[in-house]
């Protein structure tokens, strides 16, 4: 059925590249995993032409959702959902470029569309140019990009006057739960960037990053973990011991930088 909905839109004239990500990109997924399709289109598909292809093969579909990229939010017909983004593999290689190239940093996440485009499975590309970008971009993780990743983020972290860790504190000091989940996601993002800078690993995104760290890093904080597990255990149930929970995982990650 997959191969199907492939084959048909791939016979698309926009349509240049398709490819696989997340977890079915590689070898650790099972029947329920989700799908992750990225269709690189020279110009836009409509929703007419999208839906006819896809009604064939889904039983739910949320067409034209914007929400991040562009894409097309389905349940297949065997019940597995499917996420198809739709882009301009022009635009992407840019966005690429000024991480990789460039060494542009980001407030969290830096990396992840570089790591998206690395680990992804070729499933269609009529002029090969999305492997020209696999190649192209098949390159040393730079030092430039990792200095200016930890210092961006740094900063951030605990450094600059509107750090995370200060909105936190005063978050809790006023009790604002929401203010302390809102704050403590953008820390940790801030936070995961750096150890993978620091190890010169691509992001791997959102997901299992506690467990990807541990397997692919060889460079982490002293109890890394153990911080990360008493700090959510006391966000929200202990926040008199926020400020020391934040101050053990700065300094931790301060003696691991050095």
């Amino acid at each position: 059925m997959i191969d199907n909905l492939f084959w048909e839109l791939s016979e698309l004239e926009q349509v240049e590249a398709i490819s696989l990500g997340g977890s079915r990109s590689g070898e650790n997924y099972d029947e329920k995993s989700d799908y992750d399709v990225y269709v690189y289109v020279t110009e836009p598909l409509s929703e007419q032409v999208r839906k006819s292809i896809l009604e064939k093969y889904c039983g739910y579909m949320e067409i034209g959702n914007h929400y991040w990229e562009y894409e097309d939010n389905c349940v297949l017909n065997n019940g597995i959902d499917i996420d198809i983004l739709y882009r301009s593999l022009d635009d992407f290689c840019k966005e690429v470029s000024d991480v990789a190239e460039k060494h542009i940093p980001h407030n969290g996440y830096t990396t992840c569309m570089w790591h998206n485009l690395l680990t992804c499975k070729i499933i269609y590309d009529k002029n090969s140019r999305l492997q020209k970008a696999k190649e192209r971009f098949c390159i040393p993780y730079p030092d430039e990009l990792k200095k200016n990743i930890i210092e961006r983020n740094i900063n951030l972290l605990y450094a600059a006057m509107p750090a995370y860790s200060s909105q936190i504190l005063k978050a809790s000091a006023r009790n604002d739960r929401v203010s302390i989940v809102h704050r403590t996601a953008a820390f940790l993002e801030s936070y995961f960037d750096i150890i993978f800078a620091v190890n010169k690993k691509t992001h791997p995104g959102e997901k299992r990053l506690m467990e990807l760290c541990r397997k692919n890093c060889r460079i982490l904080p002293n109890r890394f973990e153990e911080n990360l597990n008493q700090l959510f255990d006391d966000m929200l149930n202990h926040t008199d011991k926020l400020e020391y929970d934040i101050n053990e995982i700065v300094s931790k990650l301060k003696q691991c930088l050095k």
